[in-house]
């Protein structure tokens, strides 16, 4: 019972436990794989916003596989992102479609001039 009410008030316990997995698998990764892999972490904490815990929790042990697969058959980071750091962090989150924190403020902006609009008429 306990655990449900507190599951009310700060998210799933599990989906925490998951990110936590995830988090550790990234840490324990060798360099320069950590590093790129925490860096993109942390990038995601900004940028992704995403809202949903399922799919956040998706996206961070996906972004571990992928920085394992690549330590494991030591292809280059180089090889992976590419050119463009930026470009390569936002596709991969964009794989990922739950709702984000801007989609609320989008609608919230669209209903906003609708009914502004509806004043003038």
């Amino acid at each position: 019972m306990a655990a449900k009410w507190i599951e009310a008030l700060t998210g799933s316990l599990e989906q925490k436990k998951q990110y936590k997995q995830a988090k550790a698998r990234i840490e324990s990764l060798p360099e320069p794989y950590r590093q790129v892999a925490e860096a993109q972490h942390r990038y995601y904490m900004y940028y992704g916003g995403v809202t949903d815990g399922d799919t956040l929790v998706q996206m961070f042990t996906d972004l571990a596989d992928l920085w394992e697969r690549a330590a494991i058959d030591g292809t280059p980071v180089s090889a992976i992102v590419g050119d463009d750091a930026v470009e390569f962090a936002e596709n991969f989150a964009q794989a990922y479609a739950g709702t984000r924190w801007i989609d609320k403020e989008r609608a919230r902006l669209i209903e906003a001039v609708d009914k502004a609009r509806e004043t003038e008429k």
